[in-house]
């Protein structure tokens, strides 16, 4: 077959089960589409070798008869936030830089364990801090999409997830891990016409993740559809004893739980996330996702969560708070980057250190944790934002009580070019304002892909589920894909 990386998980998964084709051909496809794309700087490590080892493991295991994993056969990409055991994780900071693990993340043991192939480590904004993967040390991560103008602007596959989400449209990748803060496995998916989700905080471990903010950090797949998401899911979700925020909870059969019948569910349309001056396009998407799920049976009704508009500076001040917290091991004492001037004391290390190993956006967040954090300002912002936190929780429970799942947009606008807001960091904070709620109530959240835009660029939609309730969310995307075909790709220009 000659378009192998045109398929999807479950194609591969099922068409090599089938003896249509064998991991190795699968495996050597997309080593050469990555190869090809490096235009792109979807990745900071490459591991041709290693999605060939896997693919041979699961070539012989077949032809022996064997149990096969439940992704054998399958290469993906795994976001360069995720330590590999044996191969460098950057978090794309020149701090980390030359980091190799001699463990590997919960996570990405389960991927392997199921037989899944890695293709590499994928780029991503450092330290997951940005949502267009512009902060990363090792170069901007560039769309596969372009505008239909004429133009020919390198436009933002989002953040922080940027590597992944352009490798998965770019079918570099048929899915790949991402990790989500405030947005950055949903805006990233919307940015590029591909699906993901945040899972309920604490279905996945974070152990061998590094940290940004640990009480809103949480792991999740990124892949072209719906059921390659919930494929991925079950296996990367599960109690850890090693994270203590884990949750000790079987995990569901969500893929063969799929239905696009949403007969007997109601979906609440959330007044606050239609505020004045919202994108016409968006807002006509929301429209055309709103009736597409009455069509798939779901009765549609307002609802209102009054302290969102509160939602946005609240989050910026708990994730650099819990970012200058664990940022703070990073000190060129035990590992990662160390600057030693001549004659420099313990002192000067660590500030030479820190200089030169993190980038502007990381620092910023740094210097704003530190101050909300710091004697005098600590019950002045960060206990008055973990009080309107609950609120925003107590919000979403109180809407839960009319109805199963919410729909809104997942970003205010569809993607722009690199250096578009770079100079206005207050530009760049409001790409995460549908997003950021969900997280803040550690609420399943997923993106799916509703259409284009004018300029030919995909529109997502966000749908945001109870705790627990991953399947609602689910099978609710699958209804949104199923009513909006979303066939379109980027054309190949790299």
């Amino acid at each position: 077959m000659s378009n192998l990386t045109d398929l999807t998980v479950a194609e591969i998964r099922d068409g090599f089960r089938a003896g249509d084709f064998s991991a190795r051909e699968v495996a050597e496809g997309f080593n050469a589409n990555v190869a090809a794309a490096k235009a792109l700087n979807a990745f900071i490590v490459e591991t041709p070798d290693k999605a060939l080892e896997a693919a041979d493991a699961a070539d012989k295991a077949k032809a022996a008869g064997e149990t096969l994993g439940a992704l054998a056969g399958v290469p993906i990409g795994m976001k360069d936030l995720f330590c590999t055991q044996g191969t460098q994780t950057t978090a794309a900071s020149h701090m980390l830089e030359g980091f190799v693990p001699t463990y590997e993340s919960t996570v990405s043991g389960k991927l392997w364990a199921a037989g899944a192939g890695m293709l590499g480590k994928l780029n991503l904004d450092q330290f997951a801090m940005g949502s267009s993967n512009e902060t990363s040390y090792y170069g901007n991560v560039i769309s596969p999409w372009r505008r239909n103008d004429g133009g020919n602007a390198a436009l933002a596959p989002g953040g922080s997830s940027g590597g992944s989400s352009s490798a998965i449209a770019a079918r570099l990748c048929p899915a790949a891990t991402g990790t989500d803060t405030g947005g950055s496995i949903r805006q990233p998916a919307a940015f590029t016409g591909i699906s993901g989700i945040k899972p309920t905080y604490g279905r996945c471990s974070r152990w061998g993740i590094v940290a940004f903010a640990s009480s809103l950090d949480q792991a999740g797949p990124m892949a072209r559809t719906v059921r390659d998401n919930a494929i991925l899911l079950e296996t990367m979700a599960g109690f850890d004893p090693k994270d203590s925020t884990s949750l000790d909870l079987a995990v569901p059969q969500w893929e063969a739980g799929l239905s696009s019948d949403l007969r007997g569910k109601t979906v609440g349309i959330p007044n606050e996330y239609r505020p004045d001056g919202l994108n016409e396009e968006i807002s006509a998407m929301w429209d055309r996702g709103i009736a597409w799920l009455k069509d798939a049976g779901a009765k549609v009704v307002d609802v209102s969560l009054p302290h969102t508009k509160y939602a946005l500076p609240t989050y910026y001040i708990i994730a650099p708070a819990e970012a200058s917290s664990n940022l703070a091991r990073y000190d060129g004492v035990r590992y990662g980057q160390r600057d030693l001037p001549d004659g420099a004391g313990l002192q000067d290390m660590y500030a030479a250190t820190r200089a030169a190993g993190f980038g502007p956006e990381v620092k910023r967040r740094i210097m704003i944790g530190t101050y909300v954090l710091s004697a005098g300002f600590y019950d002045a912002y960060y206990t008055q934002a973990q009080k309107v936190r609950g609120l925003i929780a107590r919000d979403f429970d109180l809407a839960f009580e009319q109805c199963d799942l919410l729909l809104t947009p997942t970003a205010p606008s569809a993607s722009f070019a690199l250096g578009e807001k770079q100079a206005d960091p207050l530009a760049m904070y409001l790409n995460d304002v549908f997003t950021v709620p969900a997280s803040l109530a550690g609420l399943p959240a997923m993106a799916v892909p509703g259409g284009l835009d004018g300029q030919g660029l995909p529109i997502g939609l966000q749908i945001i589920g109870r705790a627990l309730d991953e399947q609602t969310v689910l099978n609710a995307g699958l209804a949104i894909e199923e009513r909006a075909g979303f066939t379109a790709r980027a054309d190949k220009w790299w």
